[in-house]
Formats: C-alpha cells, sequence, structure tokens
C-alpha cells in the first residue's frame, strides 16, 4: 500500500505542475519555482514531515522537496547557530544534491551530442 500512496501523491503533485502550466499558462521555470516555495511553506508550517510519512517517496521525490530541504536546512540551523546559520543550513542540507546534478548533467554533456 505504500507504493500505491506514493505513486497516488507524486501523481497528484506533478499534475499540478501541469496544470500551472497549461491552465493557468506558467513557464516552467515560474511552475518549478511556485513548487519549491510550496515545499518550503508547507516545511515552514510543520506539514511536510508528516507529509513525508504519508506518501513515502511521494512527496520526497517531486521538486516540491528542495523547498522541504531548503527550509528544513535553514531552521535546524538557525536553531543551531543563529541568523548566519539560516545560510550554511541551506548550503548544507542541499550541496549534495546540487554537486550531483552538476557532475552527473556534465557526464551526459561529454557523451551526449545534441541535434541542431
Amino acid at each position: 500500500m505504500p507504493f500505491v500512496w506514493a505513486f497516488i501523491i507524486g501523481g497528484a503533485i506533478c499534475v499540478v505542475g501541469q496544470l500551472l502550466m497549461d491552465v493557468f499558462k506558467l513557464t516552467p521555470a515560474h511552475t518549478m519555482s511556485l513548487l519549491v516555495v510550496l515545499g518550503a511553506v508547507v516545511e515552514g508550517l510543520g506539514w511536510y514531515d508528516p507529509f513525508i510519512r504519508f506518501a513515502g517517496a511521494g512527496a520526497t521525490v517531486p521538486i516540491t522537496s528542495f523547498g522541504n530541504a531548503l527550509a528544513h536546512g535553514a531552521q535546524k540551523e538557525f536553531d543551531e547557530h543563529g541568523w548566519i546559520g539560516i545560510l550554511s543550513g541551506i548550503f548544507t542540507v542541499t550541496s549534495a544534491g546540487v554537486s550531483a546534478a552538476i557532475i552527473f548533467s556534465f557526464l551526459a554533456a561529454l557523451i551526449a551530442r545534441p541535434k541542431g
């Protein structure tokens, strides 16, 4: 059953993103930014952790989880180190994911040759 909920919730987040682009004519960049901010707001309200416990990968894989990670890291480091922790927390929590994205994108660019 956890797989079913992950599929439904993850799919619902993707449907919201697609509707934002199709119905409201938002660009992909605006849609992505809005979903990241939505994830940060939900984390700020303290609702994202229960959401993850319920939906599992359906809540941790979509772009909303990036906003969750940013807000979670900032909150945690703020509690430990004060105002400077807001910046350091954002970088600490997301550095591995961002670094992996840059490295894998670079490797893909070495292998693939775009047409055009």
